[in-house]
């Protein structure tokens, strides 16, 4: 059979695809229908969470079949784009060590890490701070405004510090930046008895989960939209944030399930 396929040009699945006939390609209109369903309201998913996805929805099929399904319908590309550096990290200001790269987490309010980011209008940029934990990937704070100064970050700091009330003793993780070292921000930080960890010189990697975070963001959010002014980019940011990426979005380290799910579910075990 072997053999017969290779003179053919053939591979033996498709050979065998060919044998079942129209049921087989039926069954792959079906699954395709509800891929491309998939990927219209989540386009930048892989064929990983595709392949969950469509678990959660009742699907029983195999991952490799939705690659090769995907590869089909050409849904596996994803532009990737550069990056501004919003760090400043060359000051006078005071730098704590890596506290976060030790830290074996078991619950939420161990760990928070911050981020800055920056957001192209069409005559202008903004600046978006986010706070996530580290255990659950729930973004528990964020701000918007038209500079990066220290109370952009401080503003997202109060919203997590709002809706998280955590214990002191709880770690505070993010790059060198002149931000995070103000005084303000210092200030605030130790009125809660949150302990400070920065990230090491030149390591790209300390502070990679906030970091992976904001190429998500940008991906699935930012880059798909043209935002005309800072309330309309605001507006969709916080549907993205608190309703799309909190609730809904498959995170492969959560066993491919929403932050907020994942972390109901912390609360029933």
């Amino acid at each position: 059979m072997n053999r017969l396929c290779q003179a053919a040009g053939i591979s033996r699945a498709g050979y065998y695809r060919f044998l079942g006939g129209g049921e087989a390609q039926a069954g792959d209109m079906e699954v395709r229908s509800a891929i491309q369903t998939i990927a219209l309201e989540w386009p930048a998913y892989g064929y990983r969470r595709i392949y969950r996805e469509l678990q959660r929805r009742g699907w029983k099929v195999n991952h490799k079949r939705v690659l090769r399904l995907m590869r089909v319908d050409n849904l596996l590309c994803l532009r990737k784009r550069k990056f501004m550096v919003t760090t400043h990290s060359k000051h006078e200001l005071p730098v704590y060590p890596n506290l976060a790269k030790d830290m074996v987490l078991t619950g939420i309010n161990q760990l928070w890490v911050a981020d800055i980011t920056y957001i192209r209008l069409e005559v202008e940029f903004v600046f978006l701070a986010v706070l996530l934990d580290a255990f659950s990937r729930r973004c528990i704070g964020w701000a918007l405004r038209c500079s990066f100064e220290a109370g952009l970050v401080l503003e997202a700091l109060r919203m997590a510090l709002r809706q998280r009330h955590p214990q002191p003793g709880l770690v505070h993780h993010s790059d060198r930046g002149v931000q995070y070292a103000s005084q303000d921000y210092r200030k605030q930080l130790d009125r809660y008895g949150i302990r400070s960890s920065m990230s090491r010189r030149g390591n790209v990697y300390d502070n990679a989960m906030a970091e992976s975070f904001i190429k998500t963001l940008k991906y699935e959010e930012v880059y798909r939209t043209e935002y005309r002014n800072r309330e309309e980019a605001k507006a969709s940011i916080q549907e993205f944030l608190e309703k799309i990426y909190n609730q809904k979005r498959l995170h492969s380290a959560l066993g491919y399930r929403p932050p907020r799910e994942f972390e109901q579910s912390l609360s029933v075990a």
